[in-house]
């Protein structure tokens, strides 16, 4: 792989722009201030290592955090500022120099672009890798370090050749259109869990009949609609409870939940506990 090598220090910017050739960019990022822009179409990895990272794309923007992975084929315009004391690593290039990093990883006809939208949980193995890419990076050298990371990367994406396989579409080029419409209404159910959200707006938001988008989202991943919102709620609620000094009743109103008696019993049927033993848990309490 053709690989080079951008450092941002504190307070320091960067515009990227991957042109046409086959060449990717690691940027690593350390401390507060230092901002990243991506300008043109460009895909990618975003890793945080240390503290947080804030990502803006037009009017929308969320936050990485240590131990969260994001993948997308497509980055257009988007910008990225560490907080204080953070350390984050960027991987970038044209949808063409990934198609040639990553080969034949996957006999998939027509998938020309790997990194599909999502996030992902990095776990310490993968960050590992990705702390040694960054050290790498660093000193400005390139080895084996770039191979392993992008290996822990496919094997995170490992499920999505058999996702698309299950979607609707005569073809693998209509499967995979319906399949990026899917993680679309996805990730918005994961970055909005909090709102009131129906099914019917969510299938126009996919572009299909409200029948045709249930039907379609249970047979891709093996559950509702309904049912991910609710472990997407749940797992923000425990979020919370870890991070935030809300009353338990505020959590459950932050995260979606409008009746707290329906929370308790879906917080303690996800994870065998009550939501104030597990913030007593989360702070070394008795």
């Amino acid at each position: 792989m053709d690989i080079q090598s951008r450092v941002l220090h504190p307070g320091e910017n960067l515009t990227l722009q991957c042109g046409h050739d086959e060449s990717l960019v690691v940027v690593v990022g350390s401390g507060g201030g230092c901002s990243l822009k991506l300008a043109g179409h460009v895909a990618g990895i975003w890793i945080p290592l240390w503290g947080a990272l804030h990502l803006s794309s037009g009017e929308r923007s969320w936050t990485l955090r240590k131990g969260e992975l994001r993948t997308a084929e497509s980055f257009h315009k988007t910008s990225a500022v560490g907080y204080r004391k953070a350390l984050w690593l960027g991987w970038f290039g044209a949808p063409a120099a990934w198609h040639r990093a990553f080969g034949s990883a996957w006999d998939v006809p027509a998938l020309q672009a790997l990194l599909l939208p999502a996030c992902y949980h990095a776990d310490i193995e993968l960050r590992r890798r990705a702390l040694a890419l960054t050290k790498a990076s660093l000193r400005s050298l390139h080895d084996a370090s770039e191979h392993a990371l992008l290996d822990g990367v496919i094997a995170l994406q490992g499920d999505v050749p058999e996702a698309i396989a299950r979607c609707p579409g005569r073809n693998c080029a209509q499967r995979r259109q319906a399949f990026l419409r899917l993680e679309r209404v996805r990730k918005y159910l994961g970055d909005n869990c909090h709102l009131q959200l129906d099914n019917s707006s969510l299938a126009r938001m996919a572009n299909f009949s409200s029948g045709y988008f249930l039907r379609a989202f249970q047979a891709v991943y093996r559950e509702t609609p309904h049912a991910y919102l609710i472990n997407q709620r749940l797992q923000r609620a425990r979020q919370l409870l870890r991070s935030s000094g809300l009353a338990i009743n505020e959590v459950a109103s932050a995260s979606g939940f409008g009746n707290r008696c329906a929370f308790a019993r879906l917080f303690r049927k996800r994870f065998g506990t009550t939501a104030g033993a597990a913030r007593r848990n989360a702070h070394g309490l008795p």
